[in-house]
């Protein structure tokens, strides 16, 4: 059986695969626990500067694999508390905070928890023949894995509403429209897009880049002053780094910087 996550290793960034075609990249069990252990090893993984994220196949990710959840709520009670508890949101915390930035190449549907990882990225990339759907509804339940939090963020009160309310679909050009994306780009291309950039944030400051997602996270939910404070402190942070001696050296001298991450 081939494994239900790939993982890609490339000079300076990694490739993260969802691997399950004939299920559109459904997830169960065996990809929670699959995610969580790469992530956490890319995590603590010096040598890796940025990770693309994105699926085998026809699609991205169509959410939790509910041939799967019916086979364990055969078996007794199905909590969906505790499978999001155990499995969900731990992966989207892992997401958000991972030190290193996380570019999400969409290459087809996105729906349900897909929807949510997919928007669990920094930068998020999408095929035009994506979309994006919040299902969650069609099936009695409601947004998880983040959705209701970043939705709203994204796109706006009324149109979060709407979107998780209805699970219409929403097209990749539309999603871009609306900011719910970073960019739409054609299907031949999503995939060496994602790459380039991935190649260009790994050659960039990683301690930087981290400090930046850190501060952007928090800015979230911070009030004014809780995040000017943060901003010196991270910058004070930042200007003990290499790559700002480093930075500031190519700038004088007129020469493309040499970052080392460090």
């Amino acid at each position: 059986m081939e494994d239900p996550v790939l993982l890609a290793r490339h000079d300076g960034w990694a490739k993260v695969t969802l691997n399950r075609p004939d299920r559109m990249n459904a997830l169960n069990t065996d990809v929670h626990a699959a995610l969580a252990a790469i992530f956490a090893e890319l995590a603590d993984d010096s040598a890796c500067r940025a990770v693309v994220l994105t699926g085998n196949g026809r699609g991205f990710c169509s959410g939790q694999d509910l041939v799967d959840a019916a086979a364990i709520a055969s078996s007794g009670v199905f909590d969906l508390g505790e499978e999001i508890e155990r499995s969900y949101n731990p992966l989207i915390r892992r997401l958000r905070s991972m030190p290193k930035p996380l570019i999400c190449a969409v290459n087809g549907i996105a729906a349900g928890a897909g929807a949510s990882l997919a928007l669990a990225g920094d930068i998020v990339l999408a095929a035009k023949s994506a979309s994006f759907q919040q299902s969650f509804v069609r099936i009695g339940l409601i947004p998880d894995a983040g959705s209701t939090w970043a939705l709203p963020r994204l796109v706006g009160d009324a149109r979060a509403r709407a979107l998780t309310m209805l699970a219409e679909p929403v097209c990749a050009e539309q999603a871009e429209a609306w900011g719910m994306i970073w960019r739409c780009v054609s299907d031949e291309s999503l995939q060496s897009e994602a790459d380039a950039l991935a190649a260009k944030l790994a050659r960039m400051p990683t301690q930087a880049l981290a400090m930046i997602k850190q501060a952007l996270n928090a800015g979230l939910s911070s009030g004014l002053d809780a995040q000017l404070d943060l901003e010196r402190d991270l910058q004070r942070k930042a200007g003990y780094t290499a790559d700002f001696a480093e930075g500031v050296a190519a700038f004088i001298g007129k020469r493309m910087p040499n970052f080392s991450g460090t």
